[in-house]
């Protein structure tokens, strides 16, 4: 099985991840024009709606908890830009439609619910966002986390990051493919790339110790990558921007990752 997903051209949705190919991690992106609207059924799924461009209206209701309207919404006209997202955050069974009040790209990121537990419909503004800079050297990146582990939710995490020109990211290699905490967490996760400028292509490794997976892919603007495990880092080539977004989740909603230990060293220089 290829773990890379290729963009349309054309077309409302961008790209999708095929349903059962992964357990816990489900994604879709999709361009709107003005005027255009998108429904999003949540089903027994928890969703994360990430504002990658543009401005939208989102209105819907939740189970038990009402309806709610959030008007206007949207502050970057491209990932790109030095500014944090816009995001929704939709408990199991909400039903909501985004309106595009420009021309937009979103994102839905979902995962599985718990029906025991019950938390609200919220509005992530890019103030609560928390950013941060990872690496050093030509393996410097720049994350912002939208949805992380000290947020609630039931099991979705996600987390964008920008990498520069001629940069490593998700470097060294690490996994998060083992239920083993507290030293390693099973994840699984989606990596949905844009490149600047659009034309361009980054690569992207996935792969375990022992090989059974092992794929070297050339990702070109608006592809996405699915790891159901291994190791996946990934290379900008020169005079390219990288911008990716990951959802991950899993039986237990903690991100601990394991070093490749064959690599580990350069945590060292």
């Amino acid at each position: 099985m290829s773990l890379l997903v290729k963009s349309a051209a054309k077309g409302r949705t961008m790209v999708q991840l095929q349903e059962g190919e992964l357990t816990y991690v489900g994604f879709a992106a999709y361009r709107l024009s003005l005027g255009e609207t998108l429904p999003v059924s949540a089903g027994d799924k928890e969703l994360c709606l990430v504002l990658l461009g543009g401005r939208v209206d989102i209105r819907g209701e939740a189970p038990g908890q009402g309806g709610f309207a959030w008007e206007n919404l949207g502050d970057r006209q491209s990932v790109f830009e030095d500014k944090s997202p816009f995001a929704a955050y939709l408990p199991p069974g909400s039903q909501a439609q985004v309106t595009a009040l420009s021309d937009v790209q979103i994102a839905v990121c979902a995962a599985p619910g718990a029906p025991d537990k019950r938390f609200a419909p919220r509005l992530i503004r890019p103030e609560q966002c928390k950013r941060s800079v990872r690496g050093k050297g030509a393996n410097t990146r720049y994350v912002c986390d939208i949805l992380p582990d000290t947020e609630p939710a039931h099991s979705l995490l996600v987390v964008e990051v920008r990498t520069p020109s001629g940069h490593s990211s998700s470097y060294p290699p690490h996994k998060h493919d083992t239920d083993d905490l507290p030293h390693q967490s099973f994840l699984e996760e989606t990596y949905y790339h844009q490149v600047n400028p659009p034309q361009g292509f980054v690569f992207q490794r996935v792969y375990t110790d022992d090989r059974s997976i092992d794929q070297a892919m050339a990702v070109e603007n608006s592809d996405l990558v699915v790891v159901p495990k291994g190791y996946h880092p990934v290379s900008v080539p020169y005079g390219y921007e990288s911008y990716y977004l990951n959802v991950m989740a899993g039986p237990k909603r903690v991100w601990q990752f394991h070093n490749d230990p064959r690599h580990s060293w350069l945590l060292d220089l």
